[in-house]
């Protein structure tokens, strides 16, 4: 009779185990581009809702630096990058197993208001541009490749003011610390305080594509399966693309 009662307690505290780790709250980090926060957090509101024992945080900054944070063991779970090659490099070193592209953008020219320039070759007029500094921010990148396809980069090269993330070149160009800058037109759809003046075209720059992959040590792996899934939904498509973004054929 002893024996078939300590076999009872052990399935019940067994079973009593398992519910407390199915209720226990799982923090869920993410590693995003910067031009994602206002579109995913509208997206975790809904992720949330929907799974309610995962809580994310998510890290924002240049797709260059994340990448570096995750190539030196950063606890991440997922990664949105706004650069195909930083997300490939952590693809190739076997640090990210399971991805998908996202969403696609586009770089805009951006000025203040009062402002009288108009397009990218009223450049030569400014005494101050902000883009991101190319070897960290994409948008940086893709910025210079466009200037350079314009044939305007060795004019304006000298008027760079460099920035750590999209965010920051908008900010310079809200405040008035410079008298240009070039984002994502997602970024330059979130501020009434700057105008759009000219988009450059695709062809000018590498396509811009935002990729999103599980990191293959994340620790909650199930839960970053979740949200994986969650984000290529048809429901978060059209938050990003509400946002500005470009759905991929």
């Amino acid at each position: 009779m002893k024996k078939v009662f300590a076999v009872i307690m052990f399935v019940s505290l067994l079973v009593a185990g398992c519910s407390q780790s199915n209720d226990e709250q799982v923090e869920l980090i993410i590693s995003s581009a910067a031009s994602l926060q206002h579109a995913l957090n509208d997206i975790q509101d809904n992720f949330e809702k929907e799974h309610p024992h995962v809580k994310v945080f998510f890290n924002y900054g240049g797709s260059g630096s994340l990448q570096q944070q995750i190539l030196y063991g950063a606890p991440v779970d997922v990664f949105f990058s706004a650069s195909e090659t930083k997300f490939n490099t952590l693809v190739d070193n076997e640090i990210i197993e399971i991805s998908a592209d996202l969403v696609g953008n586009e770089i805009v020219l951006v000025v203040p208001h009062e402002s009288n320039i108009a397009t990218f070759t009223d450049l030569h007029k400014t005494n101050t541009i902000s883009i991101g500094t190319p070897e960290t921010v994409p948008a940086g990148k893709y910025a210079q490749e466009a200037l350079t396809s314009m044939e305007l980069w060795e004019a304006v090269s000298e008027k760079v003011v460099y920035a750590k993330d999209v965010r920051q070149v908008l900010t310079y160009v809200e405040t008035g610390n410079v008298d240009a800058g070039i984002v994502y037109k997602t970024d330059a759809l979130s501020s009434d305080k700057v105008k759009v003046v000219a988009t450059a075209d695709q062809q000018l720059h590498t396509p811009i594509i935002y990729p999103v992959g599980i990191i293959k040590s994340a620790i909650h792996q199930d839960e970053a399966k979740l949200f994986f899934d969650f984000i290529q939904k048809e429901e978060s498509i059209k938050i990003l693309e509400k946002y500005g973004f470009k759905g991929l054929d």
